[in-house]
């Protein structure tokens, strides 16, 4: 989520990694997306920073001990009420019926794309709120542009903009990391799935599609950046 400033709302995501090297690898991935990410390697770490901190979302991967079911169970114990994502190995639907029935809020089975693990967490936050009485905002607003997360709509200075299912997630994606620049490959690897097997020249085609939908006839906000890559700011 984000403030009516265009600023990303800074939301602490608790990435335990014990063994797991899918989530020693997706700290930075996060944090690309605008999430605050702490990371511990074991239980009871995990269960002192929750404690401390009680983050937006935990994230727990499986392990082949079958720890990750204990430190669920454990979390619970605590009486924290935290959402919990659990990114299982196994296909069967005994590894999903477990991570849910030991405490899990959500199961994710690997392997996975970025963009379904983040709407997944996107939306066990929302839940969790609203639950608590919390009405966060789905509006993502950078200048004159506003980008709606539930009604998947966007607007510039209240003129609706038609986009595509890739166009809209591209988008948003930079809206929530405004003035920051990303290269093309950058922008593959957090907009399209890991497993796509087409180069970067996709992303080229797709800024060139959002740049005449977002930026005709009105002050530029997609932004080139020689030699570097691609960034959304405000219209001067």
């Amino acid at each position: 989520m984000s403030t009516h400033s265009g600023e990303p709302a800074r939301l602490l995501a608790l990435v335990v990694e014990g063994a797991d090297e899918v989530l020693r690898r997706l700290g930075m991935s996060l944090r690309y997306d605008g999430w605050a990410v702490e990371t511990v390697a074991s239980r009871d770490e995990s269960i002192e920073r929750i404690t401390e901190h009680e983050p937006d979302v935990v994230i727990v991967g499986d392990d082949p001990e079958r720890n990750a079911m204990e430190l669920l169970t454990r979390i619970r114990s605590t009486g924290s009420r935290v959402p919990i994502l659990f990114l299982a190995d196994g296909e069967e639907p005994r590894d999903r019926l477990m991570g849910l029935t030991t405490g899990g809020d959500d199961v994710l089975v690997k392997p996975f794309s970025l963009e379904d693990l983040l709407a997944r967490m996107r939306a066990l936050v929302r839940r969790s709120r609203t639950l608590r009485g919390e009405q966060p905002d789905p509006r993502i607003v950078l200048g004159d542009l506003t980008l709606d997360e539930d009604l998947y709509e966007v607007d510039r200075a209240g003129e609706p903009i038609d986009l595509t299912t890739t166009e809209f997630e591209l988008l948003r994606f930079l809206m929530r990391n405004p003035k920051r620049v990303f290269s093309k490959a950058q922008l593959l690897d957090h907009v399209w799935k890991y497993d796509y097997d087409g180069g970067i020249a996709v992303v080229e085609l797709y800024i060139s599609y959002l740049r005449k939908k977002l930026d005709d006839g009105r002050s530029p906000m997609l932004r080139t950046v020689r030699s570097a890559g691609y960034m959304l700011k405000a219209a001067d």
